[in-house]
């Protein structure tokens, strides 16, 4: 395998050039590489740490204090493993803060810059631990409430969350707390970052099953699922958890019940296409 197998494909977010021009604009250029400089950084700790766990990693998008590594894994591998990647991004600011301890001790660079490092060092690791998506905070609470409650409630409350959280800021920072254009552009980039995967969350939600329908999932636990025979395949996988398999037990008229697999279920809908009959109508003659 070639050396440029190994680096991944990066993107650059079209809110970073205008960032850009600000900061010619305002003289502010060494500020904007540094943290641009930082941002690599923490989205190189992710790409590590999803090497490490051979992820297939499509791109890397860069934007102004944050990244969002794109991958294949939509909630098929274990919470474990998933915190590891998350966390990785975050571990990596404190890998600076022992660089520029190192680097002030031996007085290798002056001060005023080390300072500007430090700052916004900090900043960068706390705005990245705010629990809201895409942000490494919100992608720790989407495993904390998958944790309790089925994939596809968890991610769409992480969305809806995300964007209570964003316009509660927002308004903050309009009616109580000093204007800047910078924090303006970088929540409202976050608000419809958040709209539009609310807008793909049907399509997040297939990818889920499929990687499930694949075999491509961690299994922890069983959790047994009980369902009247006249729901349809959707409001079935709708109560899937990650990281448990689920028995499914069919209710038929006077109480009559029939087991079958999850994987049968999925085999029903993806391979032989029966989504326009109900879980009871496809499994009735099985």
């Amino acid at each position: 395998m070639s050396f440029l197998n190994y680096i991944p494909k990066v993107h650059i977010h079209p809110i970073l050039f205008i960032f850009i021009v600000i900061s010619f604009l305002t003289g502010t250029f060494l500020e904007l590489f540094i943290i641009f400089a930082l941002v690599l950084f923490h989205e190189l700790g992710h790409y590590i740490a999803a090497r490490m766990m051979k992820w297939r990693i499509r791109y890397i998008v860069l934007w102004v204090f944050g990244g969002v590594m794109d991958t294949e894994e939509h909630g098929n591998k274990s919470m474990k493993e998933e915190a590891f990647v998350t966390l990785a991004g975050p571990y990596q600011h404190l890998v600076v803060y022992f660089l520029c301890f190192i680097i002030e001790t031996f007085q290798l660079m002056p001060a005023s810059i080390l300072e500007l490092i430090l700052y916004y060092n900090t900043i960068i690791l706390l705005f990245n631990l705010i629990p809201v998506w895409p942000l490494d905070g919100g992608k720790l609470l989407l495993l904390a409430v998958s944790y309790f409650f089925p994939y596809k409630k968890a991610y769409q409350f992480t969305l809806i969350f995300s964007m209570v959280f964003i316009t509660i800021i927002l308004v903050l920072q309009l009616i109580f707390l000093p204007f800047t254009l910078s924090a303006f552009f970088i929540w409202a980039f976050l608000f419809m970052e958040n709209r539009s995967d609310w807008k793909q969350r049907s399509y997040v939600f297939m990818r889920f099953l499929l990687r499930r329908y694949e075999g491509d999932a961690t299994v922890k636990g069983v959790v047994p699922l009980t369902v009247a025979s006249d729901s349809s395949f959707l409001d079935l996988f709708s109560r899937f958890r990650r990281e448990k398999k689920h028995p499914i037990y069919i209710v038929y008229a006077e109480n009559n019940r029939k087991s079958v697999d999850e994987a049968d279920c999925l085999q029903s809908y993806f391979y032989e296409r029966e989504y326009n009959q109900s879980v009871g109508e496809a499994f009735l003659y099985k």
